[in-house]
Parts: C-alpha cells; sequence; structure tokens
C-alpha cells in the first residue's frame, strides 16, 4: 500500500513510507526560496518545517499571503509527519 503522496504542484506520486516522500522532494523538486528571510530549502516537508521553526506564523502570513486555513492545513502536515518520520534517517541519507 502507498500511504503518502507528493503533493508538490500536483506531482501526485505515492510512496510507502513517509522518509521516501520526503526524499523525493528534496531530490526530485525544484528548491524554494523562503519568502521571509530568503533561505533556500528543498520543497515540501522541509520548506513547511524551516517556515514554522524559524518563522513566525505572523512573519509566514504576510510573507505567503496565507490565510489562518492555510496555516493550519501546513501545520497539520508537518505534525503528521513529524509522528511518524525517522528524520535522523532522513538526515543521514541527505548528507
Amino acid at each position: 500500500m502507498t500511504g503518502w503522496v507528493c503533493g508538490i504542484d500536483g506531482c501526485g506520486l505515492a510512496f510507502e513510507t513517509v522518509e521516501e516522500v520526503i526524499l523525493h522532494q528534496t531530490n526530485e523538486h525544484e528548491r524554494h526560496e523562503c519568502k521571509v528571510c530568503g533561505t533556500i530549502v528543498p520543497d515540501g516537508y522541509l520548506a513547511i518545517r524551516h517556515a514554522f521553526e524559524e518563522h513566525t506564523r505572523a512573519e509566514y502570513v504576510r510573507a505567503y499571503g496565507a490565510s489562518s486555513e492555510e496555516v493550519r492545513e501546513r501545520e497539520e502536515v508537518k505534525e503528521e509527519i513529524e509522528a511518524v518520520a525517522d528524520l535522523q534517517a532522513i538526515a543521514e541519507k541527505l548528507s
């Protein structure tokens, strides 16, 4: 069963593990420039993580013109991934 789908620009590729989808997003998609600070990060989960760990919600809303619903959706994605992902394994594969 493939339970994780890449949501970047309608990509839609499905993966068995969350780690696989994060590696796919990092290796197969264009990088994203943070509109708050200009840092270049991989798109997808890692861009969401950067935005919510490095910046306030208010900074994110101002920079991206995001609604409170869009902020909540991204926070939920981040929480869902972090509840099951082996982030250490991902970091090791990316280094």
